[in-house]
């Protein structure tokens, strides 16, 4: 049966070889691997030339690898007046050079609350994104813009942010971390088949249900305590619970990317992969 879902890895494969090497040589590698998605992981800069930009996307299209793109850590929705500017021009950059390389979705940390509460900060969070969504369009770049769900309750980036995001802005759609999700709570919970096909109805009542078909989502083991994400794991070493997580993204028929975030990155994509297509 056809795959339901392209899989992949944030980053460049582990065992991307030195040569060719870069982004190019990491969709060669996932290629050879049987993966079928890479998400460049610009995450600390957006450093790369227009050439090399598109050699990646040549590459990509010939190979049949889906990109996209990690914009840098360092943005901030609910940056101040002085800093904005910066984290602004981080998420524009990884979006103009992302187009380039043939990417269609941009992931993003959304930021921190800073001690105020969403409802204050979500208003300011979608005024900016309206406004970076309408000069991408403007420029004829249609790649969406993915608020990513984050692991500490501290950060902007609950499952309801991301929503509200998502629902205000045409162009925003959430990326999806189920391990972040997990350990947001910091309680064990998030982590069961009602749970997920819960969060994810609620998803598909606010997005629609076609939202479901078009998921991009990180994956990984993640370590935690009361106060959320500490690190992300091997999927081996973490209590998340995959097969009952994988088990409700097939009951409701959802589709899309799953991306892994592991320290063993294509390793434990492929195994997600194999669960995967087990539980059929």
């Amino acid at each position: 049966m056809p795959c339901s879902f392209l899989f992949g890895t944030v980053g460049s494969p582990i065992s991307t070889p030195v040569k060719p090497g870069g982004s190019v040589g990491a969709v060669l590698r996932t290629a050879e691997l049987g993966l079928e998605a890479l998400e460049l992981g610009w995450v600390q800069a957006v450093r790369v030339s227009e050439e090399t930009c598109m050699a990646i996307r040549e590459a990509a299209q010939k190979h049949h690898i889906s990109i996209s793109v990690h914009a840098p850590y360092f943005i901030n929705l609910n940056a101040d007046e002085n800093e904005w500017p910066k984290s602004r021009k981080r998420l524009m950059d990884a979006a103009y050079y992302g187009h380039l390389a043939g990417a269609t979705d941009i992931v993003f940390h959304p930021g921190s609350y800073f001690d105020k509460s969403p409802e204050l900060v979500l208003p300011l969070a979608i005024r900016r994104l309206q406004d970076c969504v309408n000069e991408l369009r403007s420029n004829g770049n249609p790649v969406i813009l993915r608020p990513e769900t984050m692991g500490k309750p501290a950060l902007l980036g609950s499952i309801s942010d991301v929503i509200e995001m998502s629902r205000a802005v045409s162009g925003v759609l959430p990326c999806l971390d189920f391990a972040h999700l997990h350990a947001r709570v910091g309680d064990g919970s998030m982590n069961t088949f009602d749970e997920w096909v819960g969060l994810l109805n609620g998803y598909a009542n606010y997005l629609g249900k076609d939202s479901l078909s078009s998921l991009h989502i990180h994956l990984s083991g993640i370590a935690y305590s009361s106060k959320g994400e500490q690190k992300h794991l091997a999927i081996s070493e973490s209590d998340l619970n995959l097969i009952a997580l994988l088990q409700a993204l097939h009951h409701l028929n959802c589709a899309g990317r799953i991306l892994c975030e592991s320290p063993i990155l294509e390793t434990d994509a492929l195994y997600i992969k194999k669960v995967w297509f087990e539980i059929q």
